[in-house]
């Protein structure tokens, strides 16, 4: 297929510009747009190294790890490394009370031990295209919306059916730059995918919730996969007979460690950014929606901590619900604090006024787009109690109550029938089955029904009165009488019960309907649906509006400032971010150093506790300063900071040196600049990362899982003099060739 970029994206061509470090830049794009910056700030390697289709490079090693996060591999066998909280789901999946490697860890001794996991899959980048021509091809500025739309789908089609690809491959086309720009993926997913190794949750969440999104961090974040193939090394379903997968690149591991203003690039799949909002669009943010979505999940965060923290059992299973919910819920707090610390706001505005000033120069864009950031702004007015109402009701309907959530599946399948006859309903009630037999193992309905009640008088109090009131008044009940009634709905529900829920699947459709209508929560469930339903479409038609706008400004701001350079915001497709290791000054006289060590985890130590306990192995290794080749100056490094643009997805991600070698593995951010998905401030953004070194010392001095490091080909791109000889206890598992690798590795 014959590419060619089209003149909008020229205009970001510009090489005598200073770029900032912030930027999720498209891989194959790197050497018109980055490389001289790059190796300015001290990269040693090209960017054919990065991303290349005729030889296997560094894209070639990385994976979208379950769709939802990043991993690398990092041996010429399949080994995959990715972070704890992204293998977290199925490590608690493997895990029980008699066997809970969440508390314990987890290590495949030999690949016969390893543990599969299906549903888990990674998928590998083969190459990518900008077909921005093709796909927009017969679009023009005086189409609506559904017109444009309509001939880019079409569009989109014949342009897949001309993709040159292998039967195993799969393509698809994502819109970049608010839909001015198409770039065309075509990748290769292997769906054999085991767990090899996590540490206890004690190093791989260290720190918890309390630690999340700060800096010092101290978290052994990380857990370990393999990626199987077939017998031809391609994708296959799980089989004992797979073999593990042997990659066209695998990424090599340098201990030599890192310093202060080292080069960083990460390499991942980040989720979503929006930097080019508008300042309305910011307000809103800080202002409303922000508060709210926090002020619920605070709700919720009380009432499952007290009960994880009174019951070993409800720990276990809401661990990983506690934690997702939690993420956010402190992200926006951060978020919310970050634009207002930086004057993003007083920024935009001022941004905005540069826009118009220069439009306001030439007579065909004050007519294109003298009016644009006004329709905006009045868009923002219009859509924003749309936008708070759905918040609140995507957030107890379907991310803080469970039993609501389940209800609403149920509800689909309902219409699943109307809508597909008995098939539908076989089919959806097949997905159904598999969900609920999940679902019930890490549901505790107390829990549930405390954070259901208190959600349900937040919605009443805040967005949900006219249409309650008319709940109440249908069923004669008293505004007083509310959340006893719901109560009693929750306490009688059949949907708590997985014996109930089985039989019911297990009845013909009708039936199952009809005794499922008869229940009184899942008929609150869909009353306070139906209600919701215009506002929900009233938000959808007043978003489309604004993202038809959005688009036109985009393209707006990258013709008016010519001079400048863009990059595409986040859509969990393959990009590049570089950088420096550097600290940060977050507030008067606090100084963060870009480094922390284990002396730090022995000084946040708290026996018993569940966010800061440590395991005793590992406070003797540090008494006893056994490192091993791992550690630097008689300290054991564990975490450093970057100024690499990173966001949800990137977490997992691979940490690379300036020659391409692993030196990190990324998992958060600072909690000072989460609001980078909106607007990246390079003097408080930074991303977090596990040391390397870290990483190997927990696999091998901690778990004595030192088989893995030696898969592991470690280099020393630092050190110029040939390296000591040191002495190793290499254990039982140890070959004479790995240990003849081992030696070299230089004493530290």
């Amino acid at each position: 297929m014959k590419i060619k970029i089209p003149i909008i994206i020229i205009s970001l061509l510009i090489s005598n510009l200073a770029i900032a470090v912030d930027g999720m830049w498209l891989p194959f794009l790197l050497k018109t747009l980055n490389e001289q910056e790059m190796q300015e700030m001290g990269m040693q390697m090209s960017v054919e190294d990065i991303y290349s289709v005729n030889k296997g490079s560094l894209k070639d090693a990385i994976v979208h790890f379950g769709g939802f996060c990043t991993g690398e591999i990092i041996s010429d066998q399949g080994l995959l490394l990715t972070n704890h909280h992204c293998g977290y789901g199925k490590i608690q999946a493997h895990s029980s009370v008699e066997n809970n490697y969440l508390k314990d860890g987890f290590w495949a001794m030999n690949k016969s031990e390893e543990l599969t996991n299906p549903g888990l899959f990674a998928t590998f980048i083969v190459r990518m295209d900008d077909v921005t021509d093709m796909v927009l091809e017969g679009v023009d500025d005086k189409m609506d919306k559904k017109e444009r739309q309509s001939i880019i789908d079409v569009n989109i089609d014949a342009v897949k059916a001309k993709v040159s690809k292998e039967s195993y491959q799969d393509v698809m086309i994502r819109p970049f730059f608010k839909g001015n720009q198409y770039i065309v993926f075509v990748t290769v997913t292997y769906n054999d995918v085991r767990l090899v190794g996590a540490p206890p949750e004690s190093i791989g969440k260290f720190g918890a919730d309390t630690d999340n999104w700060e800096w010092p961090r101290h978290t052994g974040d990380f857990s370990m996969f393999r990626v199987y193939a077939d017998k031809n090394n391609l994708p296959a379903e799980y089989s004992a007979d797979n073999v593990p997968y042997q990659p066209k690149h695998h990424l090599k591991v340098s201990t030599d460690g890192v310093k202060a203003d080292d080069f960083t690039l990460v390499f991942g799949f980040p989720g979503r950014t929006n930097s080019y909002l508008p300042a309305s669009s910011l307000t809103q943010v800080v202002n409303t929606l922000n508060p709210a979505k926090i002020d619920i999940r605070d709700k919720a965060l009380k009432i499952v901590g007290a009960e994880m923290r009174n019951d070993e059992k409800v720990k276990l299973q809401y661990s990983s619900k506690f934690a997702r919910i939690a993420n956010y819920w402190k992200k926006w707090m951060g978020e919310s604090q970050g634009l207002i610390a930086t004057h993003a706001i007083d920024k935009k505005l001022k941004y905005e006024t540069d826009f118009q000033n220069a439009v306001k120069k030439k007579r065909k864009w004050r007519k294109k787009y003298g009016n644009l950031l006004g329709q905006l702004d009045q868009l923002n007015r219009e859509i924003e109690p749309y936008a708070l109402k759905r918040d609140y009701y995507n957030e107890i309907f379907y991310r803080n109550v469970e039993l609501l959530k389940a209800a609403n599946y149920l509800k689909r399948l309902e219409s699943s029938l109307e809508e597909n006859g008995e098939e539908g309903y076989n089919n959806y009630k097949g997905r159904l089955e598999g969900f609920f037999s999940g679902f019930y193992k890490d549901y505790e309905p107390r829990v549930d029904r405390q954070v259901f009640l208190s959600l349900m008088e937040m919605y009443y109090k805040k967005v949900g009165k006219t249409e309650i009131d008319l709940y109440l008044k249908g069923k004669g009940l008293a505004k007083k009488d509310f959340l006893m009634h719901l109560g009693q709905l929750f306490d009688n529900s059949l949907i708590k019960s997985s014996d109930k829920i089985a039989s019911l699947f297990k009845e013909n459709p009708d039936k199952a309907l009809a005794t499922l209508k008869a229940d009184g929560f899942y008929a609150f469930a869909k009353n306070i649906s139906a209600a919701y339903k215009p506002t929900g479409d009233k938000y959808n038609e007043k978003k489309a509006e604004f993202d038809d706008l959005m688009s036109k400004y985009m393209k707006a701001q990258m013709e008016v400032f010519s001079d400048r350079v863009f990059y595409p915001d986040a859509n969990s497709t393959l990009r590049v971010t570089y950088g420096q290791v550097k600290g940060y000054e977050p507030r008067d006289a606090v100084i963060y150093n870009p480094s922390t060590y284990l002396k730090g985890i022995v000084e946040k130590f708290q026996p018993g506790d569940y966010e800061f306990d440590v395991p005793k192995k590992l406070l003797e290794l540090y008494e006893s300063k056994d490192f091993g080749p791992y550690g630097e100056d008689g300290k054991m490094p564990v975490c450093f900071l970057g100024t690499n643009h990173t966001t949800g997805g990137n977490s997992g991600s691979p940490v690379l040196d300036a020659y391409g070698n692993l030196i990190g593995l990324n998992f958060d951010r600072v909690w000072e600049g989460t609001m980078s998905d909106l607007n990246y401030d390079e003097t408080i953004c930074r991303n977090i990362m596990v040391d390397i070194r870290y990483i190997l010392f927990v696999v091998d001095k901690f778990a004595g899982a030192g088989h893995l490091v030696d898969e592991m080909d470690l280099v020393h791109p630092k050190i110029k003099k040939k390296p000591k000889k040191i002495k190793m206890n290499y254990g039982p598992v140890r070959t004479k060739k790995a240990k003849a690798r081992i030696m070299k590795t230089p004493e530290r």
